[in-house]
């Protein structure tokens, strides 16, 4: 392993398991990571980490933690009835990876599709790299965070975006809300991907009219003149 490391590096030896570091190890001897920075995003299920590659590009670093039966109880749904995924395990350890590879392949899709989302880099177990959104270790601001300047002109991207997910990606978000919309460069980018799901999910109806019923009811406190809920579907689906 390279001798080089960042002094935050030496926290991750006391916070992950080791199978996590020998993963962590292999992608910083292939180049793919060359630095690893501060935790710029933490939450019960995983943890998001600054770093670098061997060309100085800026990275986010996702680690995927050991979970709470609580939330593995909470991912089951989202990954039973994805055909993808139809022949996981049901241990804590299949399910860690098969949700981080979830992630990557959904946001792969969603790159395909030209919906903008952090562009997926590598994904190994429970380490998924990512473009990073933002600049210098600092994280662009969720919509909740701040609110959009344009919000008329966003709340249209949104469902564009929504639109391209559905019909070219084919897929659903899942989860969408004022919390995991980033607003970079005048732009929404969607991010925590992991839990869309595709259009023959036994959920995607349902989790779809809820990410609609979401954005309406974020941009509609802005002063935004939303669509209904059924042309927001009708929209998006291209059905009724």
């Amino acid at each position: 392993m390279k001798e080089k490391r960042s002094e935050e590096y030496e926290v991750l030896e006391e916070v992950f398991d080791r199978s996590t570091l020998m993963v962590i190890y292999d992608f910083m001897n292939k180049g793919t990571i060359d630095e690893i920075y501060g935790v710029v995003k933490a939450g019960k299920e995983s943890r998001v980490y600054w770093g670098k590659n061997k060309d100085g590009k800026e990275l986010a670093i996702k680690i995927y933690l050991t979970v709470s039966a609580e939330f593995r109880k909470g991912i089951l749904k989202y990954i039973e009835g994805d055909p993808r995924f139809r022949n996981v395990k049901r241990d804590t350890r299949s399910l860690i990876f098969a949700w981080a590879q979830k992630e990557f392949r959904n946001l792969e899709q969603a790159t395909a599709a030209k919906v903008r989302v952090p562009k997926p880099i590598a994904v190994r177990n429970n380490v998924l790299i990512m473009e990073f959104i933002g600049k210098n270790g600092v994280c662009a601001p969720s919509m909740k965070e701040q609110t959009p300047k344009n919000p008329e002109k966003i709340y249209k991207i949104l469902l564009k975006y929504l639109k391209r997910l559905y019909s070219k990606a084919e897929l659903v978000h899942g989860d969408l809300s004022e919390y995991n919309i980033m607003i970079w460069k005048g732009r929404p980018i969607l991010f925590d991907m992991s839990q869309a799901v595709p259009l023959a999910h036994p959920l995607a109806e349902f989790l779809l009219r809820r990410d609609l019923n979401n954005l309406n009811k974020f941009f509609k406190k802005l002063g935004v003149k939303v669509l209904s809920a059924e042309e927001c579907y009708r929209m998006v689906t291209g059905y009724g």
